[in-house]
C-alpha cells in the first residue's frame, strides 16, 4: 500500500495552478472536467503519480471559497535549502507566513508558506 494524493478544496482552479505549478514549481499531471457534477479535478506534483503522492486540487463550480475549519494541519515538501525557498517563493509572489528557521525545541529547519486559499505548505530542509 501507498498514500496517492491528498485532496484539497479550491476555490479558484487557476490561482491555485498557478500557485503549486509557478511559485512551488509543481507539474500540473493530469486535469479532468465533470460538468454533470459541475466540478474540476486537477493533479499536481513533483514526479508522476505511479512513483510518489500528489495533491488533488478539486473545484467545484459553484462555490467560490471554503473554510478551512481546524482540523486539517498542513502540506509538507522537502526542499534543499528552505531559507533559499523562503527567498524564490516570495520573488514569485508567494506569502511566507513563518521565516525558515529551526522548529520550535528541535534543530529542523522550516518554513511555512500559504497558497491562494490558506493552505499551509511547509517546507522541511533537507537533512545533510
Amino acid at each position: 500500500m501507498r498514500i496517492l494524493h491528498t485532496m484539497i478544496r479550491v476555490g479558484d482552479l487557476d490561482r491555485s495552478l498557478a500557485f503549486y505549478t509557478e511559485v512551488l514549481g509543481m507539474r500540473l499531471l493530469r486535469r479532468q472536467d465533470y460538468p454533470a457534477g459541475r466540478f474540476t479535478l486537477a493533479f499536481v506534483g513533483y514526479g508522476p503519480e505511479s512513483e510518489g503522492a500528489v495533491l488533488e486540487l478539486t473545484h467545484n463550480w459553484d462555490t467560490a471559497s471554503y473554510e478551512l475549519g481546524s482540523g486539517f494541519g498542513h502540506v509538507a515538501i522537502e526542499v534543499p535549502d528552505a531559507y533559499a525557498a523562503c527567498e524564490q517563493i516570495r520573488q514569485r509572489g508567494g506569502r511566507v507566513v513563518r521565516e525558515a528557521g529551526p522548529m520550535k525545541h528541535g534543530t529542523t529547519v522550516i518554513a511555512f508558506v500559504e497558497d491562494p486559499d490558506g493552505y499551509r505548505i511547509e517546507l522541511i530542509q533537507r537533512k545533510s
